[in-house]
């Protein structure tokens, strides 16, 4: 007979939120964008730390999808990314070096110099 090991993943069930800042950003970008398109936010595997975030337009909502919605912004993120990103805000910053959205994760425990990049 086989053991069996259950893996947690890191945040699973924890929240996760969208700044002001984000969602004014976002508002700006899709309106460049076809009517209905929402930001879909996902986690990959790659990058120089082990996982990656990555950013695109999308008008299809799948089924397991977290829908986070603030002030006319919509973001989507997909079921296996949702326990990646658990506790998390994604906020949107714009300072001397630049402007960018910012995933402000606590399951991360390192980060590349770009912050694109992450490792659990």
């Amino acid at each position: 007979m086989s053991e069996s090991i259950t893996i947690e993943l890191p945040g699973q069930g924890e929240p996760i939120s969208l700044s002001e800042n984000a969602a004014k950003q976002i508002n700006t970008l899709l309106t460049k964008e076809e009517e209905g398109t929402m930001l879909r936010i996902s986690v990959l595997g790659g990058g120089c730390s082990g996982f990656s975030y990555n950013f695109s337009f999308d008008g299809n909502k799948q089924d397991h999808d977290l829908v986070l919605e603030r002030s006319g912004a919509t973001v989507l993120i997909d079921e296996v990314s949702q326990s990646y990103l658990g506790g998390s805000e994604i906020d949107y910053v714009d300072d001397l070096i630049g402007s960018a959205f910012k995933i402000n994760n606590p399951n991360a425990t390192a980060n590349c110099g770009c912050g694109t990049s992450f490792s659990v």
